[in-house]
This record gives C-alpha cells, structure tokens and sequence, in this order.
C-alpha cells in the first residue's frame, strides 16, 4: 500500500492543510503544539487511506509529535520575541519533561491501537472540559512547588503529552496558572514544553516503530514523512498570527469552540472502541 494516489489524494491534502493552519495559529495562540487537532485528523486520514487499524492511531501520534517540532520551536521564537517565557523554569524541565516524554512514546509504542484511543480519548475528554471550564478560579498556591514538585510535574506532563501526540500546551498552562503565574506567561512557556516533549518524542517514536510491517510507504517507524511534509510547513507559517493574538485578543470564545472540538474527538474515538 501507498500514500500516494493522485489525484485522489487532493480532497485528503486539503484537509491536512486545514488542520495544519489551524492547530499552527492554536499553537502561537495557547502554546499548544497543535498535537489535539493533528492526531484525529491524521488518524481518520490513515484510516481513509487504507493503513492498517493496527498502526493508524500509533502513525497518527508519531506523525504529530514530529510536526510539533518545527511549530514549538517557532512558537517559542515569537514569544522568546516578547520576554514573556519562564526561561528558568524551562532549564529546570531540561530532563523530567524529555524523560516524560521518552517514556510516554515507549509506553504507546508497546500499547495496543485500542488502548492507544481509549487513552486518548479520555485525556481529550478531561483537556476539553478544563478547555470549556477556562481558567481556574481555585490556586494551589502562590508560586510554583519546589525543585521536586517542578520536577515531577515536568515527567507527568511529558508522559501524558507524548501518549497523545500532544505539545503539553493545556497541561502546563493549567500547572503554571493554579500557582499563580500569569496566563501569558504560561501560554509562552508553554512553547518551550512543546520543544522539550516532541524532539525526544520524535527520536523515540521512530526508534519503536522501526521495521513495523503494517506501516505503509515513506514511514520511518511511526512517524511518515508524507503527512509531516504536507501538514508542518502550513503549521509553521499560522504561528506567528496566534501568537500575535494571544498577546491582544480575548480568548475565551477560542477556548469554547476549542474545549468542544476535543469533547467531540473523545466521543469519536470512544466510539471506534465499542
């Protein structure tokens, strides 16, 4: 089987392009690496392409943790622009959040397709209801925990985001903002997580995926260069406009429209699974 069918491929290289503008401007806008959006359309393009069920949902979250890669880091660039990153924190998460995230691919990699969606089904689930809630009234204190709370914080956002193909743009906004740290100081930060998650991610994606049989044409283990090559250079470009945004605009009717549209995704891939 191959990923390349002509002209029948256009209707499904449109809707990456899609996706892959919108999850960019969600990456400047939130710090997101754009993983949320990424995964169930490139999974439902598998799906319509013919890959086998036994790999489609692995090829999906390898594939979008290796997009996230070049849009983090131009995330963290726009808002690098603006001095509103926790550069301090970031050094502090140089190890627990790669660890996480290691260990996260390593767990997906061994995991089943059904296991694969039931995970991140009810992680989409809970991102979407803390989406559609918005920011957190409640505070669990006034700055962030000590060295090993930060530390363990970073393994458990790195283990969770890189099972989802995910950036870790909602997990640490949601940490950093129950210790009192400014939203947008956050959403920058979040940025330099998404960096941290999807290098050693990407890394560890193509070493478990290696010499896979099911996997179609052009992949290297989970991750196929067919759809990182359509989706990553659309992405890239929308990330400056959210990014530019989210220093200006409101974003609570973004937050609405975004915590439905994962409510939705958690609800389709619960219902692959019955």
């Amino acid at each position: 089987m191959t990923l390349l069918d002509g002209a029948s491929l256009v209707p499904l290289v449109l809707t990456l392009l899609l996706a892959a503008a919108a999850a960019g401007f969600l990456a400047g806008l939130f710090g997101i690496g754009g993983g949320a959006i990424f995964v169930p359309v490139l999974y439902q393009t598998f799906e319509a392409l013919g890959v086998s069920h036994l790999v489609s949902m692995h090829l999906a979250v390898g594939s979008s943790i290796a997009i996230i890669v070049p849009t983090s880091l131009r995330s963290l660039a726009s808002h690098l622009k603006r001095g509103a990153v926790d550069t301090a924190l970031l050094k502090r998460w140089l190890v627990p959040i790669p660890l996480g995230a290691v260990a996260g691919a390593l767990l997906a990699s061994v995991a089943s397709s059904a296991e694969l969606r039931g995970i991140f089904a009810v992680l989409a689930f809970v991102l979407g209801l803390k989406m559609l809630i918005g920011r957190l009234t409640m505070q669990l204190g006034d700055d962030l925990p000590g060295p090993v709370g930060r530390s363990v914080a970073g393994v458990v956002i790195g283990l969770l985001s890189s099972l989802m193909g995910i950036g870790g743009g909602v997990l640490n906004n949601t940490f950093m903002t129950l210790y009192g740290r400014p939203i947008h100081q956050a959403v920058a930060t979040s940025a330099g997580v998404g960096a941290l998650i999807a290098v050693p991610g990407l890394v560890t994606y193509v070493v478990g995926g290696w010499g896979e049989p099911a996997l179609p044409a052009l992949s290297f283990g989970y991750v196929n260069a067919f759809a990182v090559a359509v989706v990553a250079p659309a992405s890239i470009l929308a990330v400056p406009l959210g990014a530019s945004l989210a220093h200006r605009l409101s974003r609570r009717q973004l937050e609405l429209g975004f915590g439905s549209f994962l409510l939705i995704v958690a609800l389709r891939f619960a219902w692959s699974l019955v």
